[in-house]
């Protein structure tokens, strides 16, 4: 009787975090706890951050193999949740909400500044020819490339296709950075740019029509899809959710998709990508050199918006000259990168506003990532 008893606790312990804990789970934690505390304290991107952080605990609790209760184990509800990602249908659904959210009034209005968004995506293919250089195969380097965008359900739509293997480190690299878009930003930003150019004054956009915001999420979608299909389900998604907001007569849909619908798609997302980075699967060589090539690529796509602007003044008149400070709007963290330029530009004058002009190179970020993210996978997939 005593034995059996003895066995029972034994099994029982056997059966325990404690029994199975290594110090990567330990690690792992505390990673998962910064970014909580990343999250509430700084407020640096919560709504992903938080789950994110969460998830990652939630992934690292040491468990007995065979529980089926594991993001990894086949049938378990966390690997059902996670389905989403790995097969990548919770991105499409929430560039639906980004749609939905977006005003590309600021695009409309002055649509040469959509160049700036393309420069900017330089930051993506240097990444994808140093990743090539690191050893990364060629599939894998697209999907690292890919972080430079600033878009984190980009990254996780393309990883999925192209890496999935390498999913749970580009996914966290990617959210990581766009919350530190204001750290990293701002300190090149000011490096790349002289005191008269930050302190350049830009004409007040025109205002546009509402015939021009329904016209405009229809033949953006028919051209940009035309160039690359292969980025369909995300610029589908993308213009049908600003179909929904600007035609007027779908008010209830895009409410829907901007607010609920986001809300718990991104909850999802977030969860179990933290989940995903599991202590064996994570911690390793070859996520360090996704988090160094991430941060790199994000450097070279400000840098690249950024001197893509001073170039351009080059070759235009004084008074049309264009402030360099929102070259660094071309990446695609809507709408922090263009609080950064108009942030940057206040401390430099004032009464200086940016923010709107930041915009349109800010939303065409985001479409510049689908189409970049399309690129890839049309020759890589």
């Amino acid at each position: 009787m005593g034995s059996n008893i003895v066995d029972s606790l034994i099994q029982f312990w056997q059966y325990t975090g404690f029994a199975n804990t290594t110090w990567q789970h330990i690690v792992m934690i505390c990673l998962g706890i910064v970014f909580i505390v990343l999250g509430i304290v700084k407020e640096w991107e919560p709504l992903l951050l938080v789950p994110i952080g969460f998830g990652i605990i939630v992934g690292n609790i040491p468990m007995f193999p065979g529980l089926n209760v594991g993001i990894y184990e086949e049938g378990s509800v966390l690997n059902i949740l996670y389905q989403g990602v790995r097969q990548g249908w919770y991105p499409p659904l929430i560039f639906l909400g980004i749609g939905a959210m977006t005003d590309f009034s600021a695009l409309i209005s002055q649509p040469k500044l959509m160049l700036i968004g393309a420069a900017a995506q330089m930051g993506i293919f240097g990444a994808y020819l140093l990743a090539l250089a690191f050893g990364f195969a060629p599939n894998e380097a697209g999907a690292i490339g890919i972080i430079g965008g600033a878009d984190g359900p980009t990254a996780i739509f393309l990883s999925s296709k192209l890496a999935p293997d390498l999913m749970g480190a580009i996914a966290v690299s990617a959210y990581s950075y766009m919350a530190l878009v204001p750290v990293i930003q701002k300190p090149i930003m000011k490096l790349l740019t002289t005191k008269k150019e930050r302190l350049i004054r830009m004409p007040a956009p025109r205002t546009v029509s509402q015939k021009e915001k329904i016209i405009f999420p229809i033949v953006g979608f028919i051209l940009t899809a035309f160039v690359v299909p292969s980025g369909l389900p995300l610029l589908g998604m993308l213009f049908f959710g600003n179909l929904l907001k600007e035609s007027g007569v779908t008010r209830r849909l895009a409410e829907t998709a901007r607010g609920p619908l986001i809300d718990v798609v991104t909850t999802l997302i977030g969860l179990t990508v933290g989940c995903s980075t599991q202590a064996d699967k994570f911690l390793s060589l070859t996520s360090i050199k996704i988090f160094g090539l991430g941060l790199l690529s994000f450097i070279i796509a400000t840098t690249c918006g950024v001197l893509f602007v001073k170039c351009w003044n080059l070759f235009l008149p004084e008074g049309k000259k264009l402030n360099p400070l929102i070259g660094n709007a071309g990446v695609s963290a809507v709408p922090d990168s263009a609080r950064v330029s108009e942030g940057v530009g206040r401390e430099a004058d004032p009464k200086n506003h940016l923010l709107m002009h930041a915009m349109a190179p800010n939303v065409a970020g985001v479409i510049g990532s689908a189409v970049a993210a399309g690129i890839l996978l049309s020759f890589l997939g």
